[in-house]
């Protein structure tokens, strides 16, 4: 088996999303009938027909409630092989922070004609295994996908301001810090413009003008996730918690707790 084989698997089904093989797979699902309830990133959101489904978090997704009649297409690609198939375009940022905070995009009908073409095509280009360039074939195939995936979400919510290659890679390197999981210890943005050798004030603009959010709200996001999943697991007691996220005391873990999940740890473990 070719290596590059192991970075895409077709799926029929969402379950088992963000868990076991597939817990680093980015998820492309495109719904043909019925509709599947589910929540992602402590908000709730419906799959339904005609709708496209983006997931670069897949272990933010609990609690799936598909109808009887769901029927999905389902397309895991790990993010070595999407970097390598994404098209050199900036505008990638920016529909993935959008993606972050909301994964579903309701398509038009020409648009869910093209989806389910791209979804087709990808998995008979799969099984065409004997093709001499078949490698070059597949990065062909999930880098159309990805640009029409650029289009619909640019027709759907608008090109808005540009971004330059400068801001993007910016955001990047952010992102990838957050993605690391330094907000346990570091909440300060002062912490990551050091880091990224910025000020304070141009990470907060490059955030702002990248996503629409201001670099504090993403420190306090990727933290409230991270303790949301942690107090779920029951896995630690609330000192060990107040420890890990370097709190001074459990009774400030549990407001910052209150503040940004809106319930007290308690009411999340129930």
């Amino acid at each position: 088996m070719d290596d590059y084989q192991e970075h895409i698997i077709i799926a029929s089904t969402l379950e088992g999303i963000g868990w076991g093989r597939l817990a680093d797979y980015l998820c492309h699902a495109y719904c043909h009938e019925g509709c599947c309830t589910f929540t992602y990133s402590n908000k709730v959101f419906t799959l339904a027909a005609g709708d496209c489904l983006i997931l670069r978090r897949g272990d933010l997704v609990e609690s799936l409630h598909p109808t009887e009649d769901f029927r999905v297409s389902v397309i895991y690609v790990t993010p070595e092989f999407i970097e390598i198939a994404t098209p050199q375009s900036n505008y990638g940022m920016k529909g993935s922070m959008a993606l972050f905070q909301n994964p579903v995009m309701h398509l038009t009908p020409e648009q869910q004609k093209v989806c389910a073409l791209d979804f087709d095509y990808l998995q008979r280009r799969l099984t065409y295994s004997k093709h001499n360039f078949h490698r070059d074939a597949m990065i062909n195939a999930i880098q159309c996908m990805i640009i029409d995936f650029f289009d619909f979400h640019a027709e759907l919510n608008g090109l808005g301001e540009k971004i330059t290659t400068q801001y993007a890679q910016v955001m990047q390197r952010f992102l990838e810090l957050l993605e690391r999981g330094d907000y346990r210890k570091n909440r300060e943005i002062g912490y990551y413009a050091d880091k990224l050798c910025v000020t304070t004030k141009y990470l907060s603009e490059v955030s702002k003008k990248v996503s629409g959010y201001a670099a504090n709200y993403w420190i306090n996001r990727y933290t409230a996730l991270d303790i949301s999943r942690q107090l779920r697991n029951r896995n630690k007691t609330l000192t060990e918690l107040t420890d890990l996220y370097g709190f001074s005391s459990p009774s400030y873990f549990t407001r910052y707790v209150q503040k940004f999940l809106s319930v007290s740890p308690s009411d999340l473990r129930e």
